[in-house]
């Protein structure tokens, strides 16, 4: 059946994503009850800690208030692993959202580094300011990864914070340790892109792959219909 194949294709999306976006007559418990009856159900991995839960506090943030970033590692998904090593693809995300719109925007490098990051936010900068976006009271937040701050012993800013508070109107702010509830927002889309793109997608090439995940960015900007 049409259920069935679709769960085949997309093994990580769950009930309400594939009954929603492929218009299905089925409710999401006949979908799970079809699905677990053909051994299609998969066990998702947890995180330990509860993510925060933001969205009291984003009905009173401006648009482009806070801006969250990250990295993500590719190596660790299993399903991209063969690939990775095959086309020898990009081994870290570089990832940033903005959290009132659910915006995104990502990039890919070798490694985590401070030269990639810094170069990362002043692209995202100079993108949104060319749309017309007058930042105020602004903020990217990021954790405290060698990749934004530079060396932990350092005793000045780094180069990162240094590109980012240049723009008049935007500060660089950084969670407290290990305070990773505070980037629920990127962490949410490090899964979504997961489930999503890296585990149901192949790929002929390196070329192939950055094709495909622009055209993944642009539908989740566009197109995805959000329910979180």
């Amino acid at each position: 059946t049409l259920a069935i194949r679709l769960k085949e294709q997309l093994p990580s999306w769950g009930a309400e994503r594939i009954k929603r976006d492929f218009s299905l007559s089925l409710s999401s418990k006949a979908l799970c009850r079809i699905w677990r009856e053909e051994g299609l159900l998969k066990r998702k991995r947890r995180k330990h800690q509860t993510k925060q839960n933001l969205r009291e506090v984003k009905r009173k943030w401006r648009l482009f208030e806070q801006t969250c970033l990250d990295t993500k590692d590719l190596k660790d998904i299993p399903e991209l692993w063969p690939q990775l090593k095959l086309h020898d693809l990009p081994l870290v995300q570089y990832t940033a959202r903005e959290v009132v719109s659910g915006w995104q925007f990502v990039a890919y490098a070798q490694e985590r580094a401070l030269a990639y990051s810094k170069l990362f936010a002043e692209i995202i900068i100079h993108h949104l300011q060319s749309c017309g976006v007058k930042f105020k009271e602004s903020r990217f937040q990021t954790d405290n990864g060698c990749e934004f701050v530079g060396s932990w012993q350092a005793k000045s800013d780094s180069e990162f914070t240094r590109a980012v508070e240049a723009v008049r109107g935007l500060r660089h702010h950084t969670i407290p340790p290990k305070a990773h509830r505070w980037q629920a927002d990127v962490e949410t889309v490090h899964r979504l892109i997961e489930d999503e793109f890296y585990e149901v997608e192949q790929f002929t090439s390196r070329a192939d792959f950055l094709a495909k995940a622009r055209a993944y960015n642009l539908w989740f900007n566009v197109a995805r219909k959000n329910s979180y």
